[in-house]
């Protein structure tokens, strides 16, 4: 790790307090943070580009609302309302947790910006919380520019750059009964290939194998809004 004198395994004695932790509670969460391999990976101020799907370690992404991990009064590099959605959609859209800091002031108190980006965020999860909890990865690839998160036979795309008119989802075709922006519950009007008989496809602009969703030409005024996908049943 390239820790300085005094901060490492050998300095903490991390192989013997794991040992004593264990014993005391067998079945603890450690992360990597005693210098020891195996535990919750825990990257600081990145995104990962892979998660648990692809790692057999569980990851937790940690990140600031701005640039620093207590409060800083002189510090403005704060991340948009829809960069912190972004960022839990990111994180879960691999199976990863997002631990979200926030600094209090030497008052005990949040400041109106952080509350602003924690009022959005409690606002775009009481809205689409369903392709947040209890979901995670998708076995499908989501085009450029969004993310997909599953939960069962609900499919979860979201919009992290909003196409203009219409988006093709590639592997889908035959597979979604119908589609639903997730805030409003207002239906998606989505195309298939055309059969032209059994051997070959008209594909009217449309991929073959995909589906093509045609959305409003104007972004729903919500960050990184979410298509909720019914898929058929196999």
């Amino acid at each position: 790790m390239g820790l300085g004198k005094g901060k490492g395994r050998d300095d903490w004695q991390s192989e013997k307090l794991v040992e004593l932790v264990r014993k005391l509670q067998p079945g603890i969460i450690l992360n990597n943070r005693l210098d020891l391999p195996g535990g919750v990976q825990t990257p600081e101020q990145f995104q990962p580009r892979a998660g648990a799907a692809a790692d057999t370690r569980l990851v937790e992404e940690c990140t600031t609302l701005n640039g620093s991990w207590g409060y800083d009064r002189d510090n403005l590099a704060w991340k948009s309302s829809e960069a912190v959605v972004n960022l839990l959609v990111d994180a879960v859209s691999k199976g990863n947790n997002l631990l979200l800091n926030v600094g209090p002031t030497g008052r005990g108190e949040f400041e109106p910006r952080a509350r602003e980006r924690l009022a959005a965020l409690g606002e775009w999860t009481r809205l689409n919380g369903r392709s947040i909890y209890g979901a995670g990865p998708s076995a499908f690839a989501a085009p450029y520019g969004a993310r997909y998160t599953q939960r069962g036979d609900r499919l979860y795309l979201h919009l992290q750059r909003y196409p203009i008119g219409a988006i093709e989802l590639d592997g889908l075709a035959g597979k979604v009964r119908y589609a639903q922006f997730l805030h409003d519950g207002s239906e998606i009007q989505f195309e298939e290939p055309e059969k032209k008989d059994w051997h070959s496809y008209v594909h009217a602009g449309v991929s073959e194998g995909a589906i093509r969703l045609k959305l409003p030409a104007v972004k729903p005024e919500v960050p990184a809004p979410v298509v909720e996908l019914f898929l058929k049943q196999p």
